[in-house]
């Protein structure tokens, strides 16, 4: 791990995705908080007087709380120099948001995004860092595009595929035919708590606006390849979701389904989950989880109230491994939603860019 300090900004620092971001970042021993952003409304306020609900259970960092909070656009010139790179996690329209972090890598900024307007531009690498780290490869080409020596934009996959893609990923090398996942995601994936979504409470709904389409179409990006400064995303597995919000407040689960080429026996598959790791633990980024996979004997694990502060957020848990009827195996994926799904992921991508030599 490099031992070099950075300044960062948050952008979009007073929703729930920016208020962990500030939660990961207070003593985060390489990354400094040097700005904080947000819209014109909260503009030239203290950031105690700018957040109007303060979301997590931990208390706001008292470092953060009389720092003035400036205008994401307006003041994105003195942002960009006074920072080595910015998180962003802002509330805004897609095309917006594509916009606003276009023109702070232009403006030689680099971009770590929580938002999903950048996941489909093909040179824009979509990472989870265990698995597909070689795609920062592509940011040469990115930064050809715009013109840019230093600017760049990063982005995290949706914080639902953390709960079964490192699931899937070490057993593709047992040739993953199809697979078919359920996912019940945590009210907070929608910035919400029980006090502001009142409507959860003792109910089920079977519908979360784009998420379906972007659980079926962002693995294949993160199994794709970069061809003439591209990433070109695979062409399977097949992969069929559907996703439905519950009643939980942090944790996304996925009841997963998978059809293999050629059926491995039980064993070699938690073997392949056993010991798998990434770059994170090579390298040992600060975020990083020691072990990144973590299987639970139980029948009744894992569950969103246990276990979802496994290795500090940033495990993902599995369960209930058996053979199926139709598929060849199912299980149960388990992922905490604004850790290892959001704020935390993006924490642990900007650790690896750093070690990469990307924000230098």
């Amino acid at each position: 791990m490099s031992s070099k300090k950075y300044k960062v900004g948050v952008i979009g620092a007073t929703g729930m995705v920016g208020q962990r971001f500030l939660l990961l970042l207070e003593n985060h021993p390489q990354f400094e908080v040097a700005c904080l952003a947000a819209s014109a409304s909260s503009a030239d306020k203290k950031y105690k007087d700018a957040v109007k609900k303060w979301h997590l259970a931990e208390p706001m960092p008292a470092k953060f709380a009389d720092i003035k909070v400036m205008d994401a656009a307006a003041d994105m010139k003195t942002i960009a120099k006074s920072v080595d790179f910015c998180f962003c996690a802002v509330n805004m329209p897609k095309d917006d948001i594509k916009e606003l972090e276009t023109s702070y890598a232009k403006l030689e900024c680099p971009i770590v995004s929580n938002n999903s307007a950048h996941r489909f531009t093909d040179d824009v690498p979509m990472i989870i860092p265990e698995i597909n780290a070689e795609h920062l490869l592509v940011i040469n080409a990115q930064r050809k595009r715009l013109g840019t020596k230093r600017g760049f934009v990063a982005v995290k996959s949706n914080c639902s595929l953390q709960s079964y893609v490192p699931l899937l990923h070490p057993l593709k090398k047992f040739g993953i035919v199809s697979a078919a996942v359920c996912t019940y995601q945590a009210i907070s994936g929608a910035g919400k708590t029980f006090e502001t979504m009142p409507e959860i409470l003792d109910n089920v709904i079977p519908y979360i606006g784009g998420e379906e389409e972007k659980s079926e179409k962002e693995p294949l990006k993160i199994w794709g390849e970069i061809v003439n400064g591209k990433i070109v995303p695979a062409a399977a597995p097949v992969i069929t979701a559907q996703c439905v919000r519950v009643p939980v407040s942090d944790g996304h689960t996925a009841a997963c389904f998978v059809k293999f080429e050629k059926k491995p026996a039980k064993e070699e598959i938690l073997k392949a989950w056993a010991d798998f790791y990434g770059e994170p633990q090579t390298l040992k980024l600060p975020s990083a989880p020691a072990k990144f996979i973590h299987y639970f004997e139980e029948d009744n694990r894992p569950q969103p109230k246990l276990d979802r502060y496994t290795e500090n957020g940033m495990a993902v848990c599995a369960g209930r491994l058996r053979e199926d009827n139709l598929f060849d195996y199912k299980f149960i994926g388990f992922s905490h939603n604004t850790l290892r799904g959001a704020a935390g992921g993006a924490v642990l991508l900007a650790e690896l860019l750093a070690a990469k030599g990307y924000f230098d």
